[in-house]
């Protein structure tokens, strides 16, 4: 049987500064991987969490500023990663734009401009597509690879309809599947991780408690995920235990999406 064996592997998680990105980078460290911290404005929280991996673990890793959604920011970040380390193994794309998780705030189906939508889909979809962009030739030389995109449950069950939001999300799982469709000659796999609510969260720290309750309800595991819940099935993706799975989405959210 394949190992997780993820010892020095260069892994670039995108918005890892705080919340489940954070948790992500942790997961790589404790595994022994060289860990890329990108942020886009927490430059003190990434640097304090790069330091604590490096002190806990005794790894290597590496801070870099950029906004995702703008590609000269990533190219130069790539760059950079590039130059210290010489590769890129896995990209873990988890940064997004800022959302407000309330369902008593949110726009209704008829109250959506475009440009909400286009915020969202520049958040995710683009930033995603920008990584991977220019990580992919480095991983067709070496002939391996692992993408990893973060979505959300709620592209399978929108308990709440948060439309611009989701439909970026699902933008981003149809991507990923088409990707995986033609990087699999190169050993590239892409693959999807789709976390229910997780709390606590800049994100989610809005969230009604009716809404919490709901979740917990009708969650078969009762309670809502933490963000370390999210990081075993981004190691698995991550690992040589999955080196036969591509296309492919693993939900995080206790069972409140069977499928």
């Amino acid at each position: 049987m394949m190992d997780i064996n993820l010892q020095q592997k260069v892994v670039l998680v995108t918005g890892a500064s705080r919340g489940i990105g954070a948790a992500i980078a942790t997961g790589f460290a404790k595994q022994g991987a060289v860990v890329i911290i990108n942020y886009l404005k927490s430059k003190e929280k990434a640097e304090q969490h790069a330091a604590y991996l490096m002190d806990t673990y005794n790894i290597e890793a590496m801070v870099v500023q950029g906004d995702v959604t703008n590609e000269s920011d990533v190219k130069a970040m790539v760059s950079e990663i590039i130059a210290e380390f010489d590769t890129i193994d896995i990209a873990v794309n988890n940064a997004l734009h800022g959302y407000t998780f309330d369902p008593d705030r949110r726009k209704l189906a008829w109250e959506l401009d475009w440009e909400d939508y286009q915020y969202q889909i520049d958040g995710a979809l683009k930033g995603t597509y920008n990584v991977s962009k220019h990580v992919i030739p480095f991983m067709k030389e070496r002939k391996t690879g692992r993408i990893i995109n973060m979505i959300s449950n709620l592209v399978y069950r929108p308990v709440v309809p948060y439309h611009d939001y989701n439909t970026a999300k699902g933008a981003v799982l149809a991507y990923s599947q088409n990707m995986a469709a033609d990087l699999g000659s190169f050993g590239i796999t892409v693959n999807c991780v789709a976390p229910g609510l997780v709390y606590p969260t800049d994100a989610s720290r809005t969230t009604k408690e009716e809404v919490k309750e709901l979740i917990i309800n009708e969650t078969p595991l009762h309670r809502i995920a933490k963000p370390e819940d999210v990081v075993g099935s981004v190691l698995f993706f991550a690992s040589g235990w999955s080196g036969f799975i591509t296309g492919q989405c693993i939900v995080v959210d206790g069972g409140f999406v069977m499928k």
